[in-house]
């Protein structure tokens, strides 16, 4: 297990009780603004002292308040990636980075100085000062900086936050390489859904200071009564797709998934890269029969597993397409109308218009 946290905490008019583990490669904290998502990041850091309880990361104990251990923040070998990227001024990207190593052991320095630079894709800014690089770019040098004290683990806490789409856009394949290729499990806190939709491989959802949910993020995803609060428009299924071929006339890419084929707009990358696809609930609408003339181009058969229970107009409709998990978010009305049931044959039914760049991401490069 990487992470196991089960801890109770007062702080003023606020108490927190979080318990949960994970064992992903990346674990996003999700919840709105007061939720308990950054009390947990600093606890695990050392930076807040719990008043109960226990927090185990690869194994080592770093709090146990039954036990009185409290390993101190400096000795946790834990890095710590803020909102901004908070670099020395006075110090190049160069030094910037080495300064890292200060914080480990000689003897236990495993993370290569090239390797990382290469991962983050910033061998050009090394002799750049702080002051001549933009946010994504100053994120990317605080990411490479922390993973060179080689870290157990490496805590993010909304790192995108103050950037803008285009600088986000610009540093999601560099989070994703390092979820996927950079050997540090990620705790990763995020207020949006898109975002943990494309990196998370696991999901702690919090509200009130409670954990409500976790889980994998494939299942946490598709209840969208989870997201309530803070994205019940963006919550949907995460699928594995793999990059089939590209139609160039008609600028768009065709992908494979177990479900079928899903056309989408032209995507930059090579045959056979694996990607995760976000199918939101808002997005599909369901058929009891295969529909001709129609301009969609993505028709998935499957049956209804599941219909779940949900307050007000709507009703989550869990579809099994072919082994992928996918739900439609329909009226109820709807469900009343169509006869809609578990085990019912249907056909979901999603526009190519309604998949963005932000709701697909590299899994893995065929030449990887």
């Amino acid at each position: 297990m990487i992470l196991d946290v089960d801890i109770r905490h007062e702080q003023g008019a606020f108490g927190l009780h979080a318990r949960f583990q994970s064992d992903g490669k990346l674990t996003a904290l999700f919840g709105p603004s007061g939720s308990g998502k950054t009390t947990i990041v600093n606890a695990i850091g050392g930076l807040v002292r719990p008043d109960h309880g226990r927090i185990v990361v690869q194994g080592q104990v770093l709090v146990d308040t039954k036990k009185n251990v409290f390993v101190p923040k400096h000795k946790r070998r834990i890095g710590y990636v803020f909102q901004e990227g908070r670099l020395f001024p006075h110090l190049n990207v160069r030094q910037n980075l080495l300064f890292g190593r200060w914080f480990t052991p000689r003897r236990d320095r495993k993370s290569s100085f090239d390797h990382v630079v290469d991962l983050l894709g910033i061998s050009h800014l090394l002799d750049r000062w702080p002051t001549t690089l933009s946010g994504g770019e100053k994120q990317r040098v605080a990411i490479g900086r922390a993973l060179l004290a080689d870290p157990q683990l490496l805590l993010m806490d909304e790192p995108l936050a103050s950037l803008d789409e285009a600088r986000k856009a610009e540093i999601y394949p560099y989070i994703e390489r390092l979820r996927d290729e950079g050997g540090v499990p990620i705790v990763l806190v995020s207020h949006s859904v898109a975002e943990i939709a494309r990196l998370a491989t696991s999901i702690v959802v919090l509200s009130n200071g409670s954990v409500t949910a976790s889980g994998p993020a494939s299942d946490i995803l598709r209840h969208t009564n989870l997201f309530v609060q803070t994205g019940l428009a963006e919550a949907g299924a995460l699928i594995d797709a793999q990059v089939l071929r590209h139609e160039d006339l008609f600028g768009l890419t065709v992908l494979q998934t177990k479900a079928g084929t899903l056309t989408v707009p032209r995507l930059p990358y090579p045959l056979g890269t694996g990607l995760r696809v976000r199918l939101r609930a808002r997005d599909i609408i369901l058929s009891l029969q295969k529909p001709v003339g129609m301009s969609a181009l993505n028709v998935l058969p499957g049956f209804i597993s599941l219909i779940e229970d949900a307050e007000g107009p709507s009703v989550d409709v869990q579809l099994d397409c072919g082994g992928d998990g996918i739900v439609a978010r329909v009226t109820r009305k709807s469900v009343e109308e169509l006869g809609l049931k578990p085990g019912l044959p249907v056909h979901a039914i999603i526009k190519s218009i309604a998949f963005d760049p932000e709701a697909l991401g590299a899994v893995k490069s065929p030449h990887s």
